[in-house]
Order: C-alpha cells, then structure tokens, then sequence
C-alpha cells in the first residue's frame, strides 16, 4: 500500500477513467459519458437552481496521508473528508471533488495541507462514490456493503482544530458519509 503524502489529482483522473473504462466490469455501465473534475472551493451547500439542475453532494471519509511543508513532519489520518457534487443530465456525467486539508499540530502554522492517498483508498473512495451515482442517477437499489467490509481502527480523537473541513462545518466525522442531497 503507498504511503504518499502528496495530492496528486492525476492519481483521482486515472482511477476514475479506468473504473469507467473497464468494457466486460464498469462501474457506470449505462452509456452515458463521466467526468471528474477538482473544485478546491467546494461547499456542502446546493443553491436552489443547482438542485433544479439535478446535482447531488456525497461526503466520503477515508485515509490519507499528510506532509507539513513547513516543519515536514508527516502524520496519518482515518477521517479525511473528500466532498463531491454529482449529477447526470442529457447523457452526461459530472462529478466535481474537493478535498480537505489538515493542519500540522507541530508547527502550528494554520496552514491546511492536502491530503496524499493510496491508489487502494482512491479505488475505494471513488466505488463509493459509483454506488451513490447507481442509486441517485439509475434508481439502482444499493447494498449496504456496496464496497466490501473496511477495517478502521481509531487511535487518535479527531482533531477538530486541525480540519480544514470542521472549520467550514462539512466535516464527515459525525454523519460518517452517507450524504444523500
């Protein structure tokens, strides 16, 4: 499993057009044409013309890894908050994501830096997400284990003075990701 602390958006780009891609196995079998793109301005919030315009927010929670650039300290997180817009209209799909920082409690500096995720979080993430898009997009009923069983272990409290996502009132820790707007 990677340990990279670095945001790497391509990383999302990719495991997204292969879980798209995948003829015989994917994710969003129905024809209709998916993009993913990056907002890092992103609310929990629809405007009334946006809902009318059918999109939809989902709120996952998951692992990440995180590099202070001023003090380089590193440390791990079991509650990184990935929000995501989403909604298909005349055959095509968009989804825009934003993810949220934290804040290195060594240093201090207030600065959020941006998660780094394993490729095997991004697939899991991003299932999650496709399972979400079946049910709100196609009607598909959805299993309750729609990604197979997750092992977390909390060690730490969540620090709710390190998250960038507390501090905007979005963070998944309390309603843990099941956000069907």
């Amino acid at each position: 499993m990677g340990q990279s602390t670095d945001w790497v958006p391509s990383l999302w780009m990719d495991t997204f057009a292969e879980l798209l891609d995948d003829d015989d196995d994917s994710e969003l079998d129905y024809g209709d044409q998916w993009s993913l793109n990056f907002n890092y301005s992103l609310t929990d919030k629809l405007a009334m013309n946006e809902r009318k315009k059918g999109w939809k927010i989902y709120c996952y929670s998951g692992f990440a890894n995180f590099q202070c650039a001023s003090c380089s300290k590193v440390w791990h997180s079991a509650k990184v908050t990935l929000l995501f817009h989403y909604r298909l209209r005349s055959e095509r799909g968009s989804v825009i994501m934003r993810p949220f920082g934290q804040a290195c409690r060594s240093c201090n500096n207030n600065q959020f830096e941006l998660p780094g995720f394993s490729q095997e979080e991004v697939e899991r993430a991003l299932l999650r997400l496709f399972a979400k898009i079946r049910k709100n997009c196609y009607g598909e009923e959805q299993d309750s284990d729609d990604c197979g069983p997750v092992d977390k272990k909390f060690t730490k409290p969540h620090e709710k003075s390190l998250c960038q996502a507390c501090s905007q009132g979005i963070c998944c820790q309390e309603d843990d990701d099941d956000d069907d707007d």
